[in-house]
C-alpha cells in the first residue's frame, strides 16, 4: 500500500511527533469474537478520549489521532467507525453487538461490515471449516477487501475468535488461511481464547487441536487468553462476586488495549510507532516454530481500589519479572521461590512437561511502560541472559516500549507480552485429552461427514506435539 499523505500533512505531523500510523483491520468471528471485539474497540476508545492522560495536550493528541488512524475510519457526521469486519453464522450477537456501540455514541461499526446467516455451526469445527467457509467465503473477503481499501497504509490483521466452538474456531481457521492467501504480505496476529478446563462443549478439545493446527500454518503469531486465568483475575483482584462473559471480556480487553495503544517509537524519541503490528512480531516471534504469545498486565484492580493505591515503577516491574518466570498470570500468589538458573552452569536437563515446570524460560519479552516518568523506569533485570534460550542473546530477545501517557485511570501501568513456555501445560492437556476421545473413535463421524478425515486430525496431533517438543526443548 502506499502512503497518501499530503506533504504538508506529513511535515505537520513530524512537528506534532506523529508519523501516520499504519491501521489494522480487525476481524471479529462468531460469538466470542464479536463480543470480545466490542470490549477492545470500546477501551480503545476510552482511553484515547480519557481527560486524565497524565501529559500536556499536544502529546494527548498526537496519541488520540494515532490511536484513531490505527483502528478506526472517520465517517461524514464525525463519529468514528471501527475498522472491523464482524462474522457470524446466528445474528443475535452481531445485532447486539451493533446496537451497544451505536448506543455509546462515542463510536460505532459501519452498517455495511457484518455478515451472518441463521444457521449457526453447532460447536462442531468441521462444519465452520468445510460447510460455512467454503459457502460464504467470497461474501466474507469482500467485507474484508472494502474494509482494507480504506486503509492508507495496511499493518496487518487482528482476527479475534475462541478455539473451542464451532463458528469462531473453525470459520476463524478458514478465513485466516484466506487472509494469508490474498494479503500473503500484510501480518496476521489472531487472538485465541483458550476454552475453560471444565469446559460444557464436549467437544472442545477436537475444536481447539484443529484450530490451533490450522492457525500454526497460517497466522504469523497466536496471541492466547485462558478463560480460566482471566477469570481468577475478575475474583481475585477486581473483587467480581458474580462473574460474567462481559467481566471476562472487560479484562481482555484492558490487557489488549495496554498492548496496541500507541507507544513511543524508540528511546528518547516523541514520534509514536507508526507499525505496531510489525514491531510486535519482530520483537517476540524470531523463529516461525515459535509463535504462541501470553499478556501479563500490573496492576490490576478495581476503580474503588485504585483510589487507594500508589505504585513505583522498581515495585511493579519487580513483580511483573518474578509472574514471567514463575509463571504466574497474575500479581497475586505469586511463587518467590522460582529463581532463574545461574548463568554459566548447565541446565539439569530439558524440561519434561510431566513434571512440574518451575522456571518459565522465554524466547523473547517486550515489557510495554505507560505513565508517569516511564522513561526513567530500570527494565536492567528483564535483560539476564538466564531468562532466556541459549540460542538468542538477550539484546535481540528483550525489547521495551514506552509512553508518558498513561493508560485508562492507571498512573503508571506495565504489560508483559512474552513468548515462552507458560503454554506447554495446557497446550499438552488438550492434546491429551483430544488423543484419549480419537483413541476410542468418539464422535468421530461429527466431523468425517463434513470432509475431516482421521488423516486430518493425525496431521493436527503431529503438528503440536512438534510444537510442545521445540518449547520443552528451549
Amino acid at each position: 500500500m502506499v502512503l497518501r499523505l499530503p506533504i504538508a500533512h506529513f511535515f505537520e505531523g513530524v512537528c506534532f511527533g506523529l508519523f501516520l500510523s499504519m491501521s489494522i483491520v480487525t476481524v471479529q468471528l462468531g460469538q466470542c469474537g464479536n463480543q470480545i471485539g466490542f470490549e477492545v474497540f470500546d477501551a480503545l476508545f476510552n482511553d484515547s478520549h480519557c481527560p486524565r492522560g497524565l501529559c500536556s495536550k499536544k502529546e494527548n493528541e498526537a496519541y488520540q489521532a494515532s490511536c484513531k488512524e490505527r483502528f478506526f475510519s472517520e465517517e461524514e457526521n464525525g463519529v468514528p467507525l471501527a475498522r472491523a469486519v464482524l462474522v457470524d453464522m446466528e445474528p443475535k450477537v452481531i445485532n447486539q453487538t451493533l446496537s451497544k456501540a451505536a448506543r455509546s455514541g462515542r463510536w460505532k461499526y459501519g452498517q455495511h461490515s457484518c455478515f451472518c446467516q441463521k444457521q449457526g455451526s453447532g460447536n462442531n469445527w468441521a462444519y465452520g471449516y468445510s460447510v460455512h467457509g467454503p459457502r460464504h467465503e467470497e461474501s466474507i473477503m469482500n467485507l474484508i477487501r472494502k474494509e482494507v481499501e480504506k486503509c492508507d497504509s495496511l499493518s496487518g490483521f487482528f482476527i479475534i475468535m475462541s478455539m473451542a466452538g464451532g463458528t469462531g474456531s473453525g470459520l476463524g481457521a478458514f478465513v485466516t488461511q484466506n487472509l494469508q492467501d490474498q494479503y500473503s504480505s500484510a501480518l496476521k496476529m489472531n487472538q485465541i481464547i483458550w476454552p475453560y478446563g471444565t469446559g460444557e462443549v464436549i467437544v472442545q478439545n477436537y475444536n481447539s487441536i484443529l484450530t490451533l493446527s490450522h492457525l500454526y500454518r497460517s497466522s504469523d503469531a497466536l496471541l492466547v487468553h485462558e478463560n480460566d486465568a482471566v477469570h481468577k483475575i475478575c475474583a481475585k483482584l477486581m473483587n467480581i462476586k458474580q462473574i460474567s462473559f462481559c467481566d471476562i471480556n472487560q479484562v481482555l480487553a484492558h490487557q489488549l488495549g495496554s498492548v496496541f495503544q500507541p507507544t513511543y517509537s524508540g528511546e528518547g524519541s516523541f514520534h509514536y510507532r507508526r507499525n505496531p503490528l510489525g514491531d510486535l512480531m519482530e520483537n517476540l516471534v524470531p523463529h516461525p516454530e515459535f509463535k504462541m504469545l501470553g499478556v501479563r498486565n500490573i496492576p490490576q484492580m478495581s476503580e474503588n481500589s485504585l483510589a487507594y493505591s500508589t505504585f513505583t515503577w522498581a515495585g511493579l516491574l519487580k513483580h511483573l519479572r518474578q509472574m514471567l518466570i514463575s509463571n504466574a498470570k497474575m500479581e497475586e500468589g505469586i511463587d518467590w521461590q522460582v529463581r532463574p538458573p545461574l548463568s554459566g552452569l548447565p541446565p539439569l536437563g530439558k524440561m519434561s512437561v510431566n513434571r512440574e515446570i518451575h522456571f518459565n524460560t522465554s524466547i523473547a519479552n517486550l515489557v510495554i511502560l505507560r505513565g508517569k516518568d516511564a522513561h526513567s523506569a530500570d527494565v536492567g533485570a528483564f535483560k539476564d541472559p538466564a531468562l532466556y534460550t541459549s540460542w538468542l542473546e538477550p539484546v535481540h530477545a528483550f525489547n521495551v516500549w514506552k509512553t508518558q501517557r498513561a493508560f485508562r485511570k492507571y498512573e503508571r501501568s506495565a504489560a508483559l507480552v512474552s513468548n515462552s513456555q507458560s503454554l506447554v501445560k495446557p497446550l499438552d492437556r488438550i492434546v491429551g485429552k483430544a488423543w484419549n476421545m480419537f483413541a476410542s473413535r468418539a464422535y468421530l463421524h461429527q466431523y468425517t461427514k463434513f470432509g475431516i478425515e482421521e488423516e486430518d486430525f493425525l496431521d493436527s496431533f503431529t503438528l503440536l506435539e512438534q510444537v510442545i517438543a521445540s518449547y520443552c526443548n528451549l
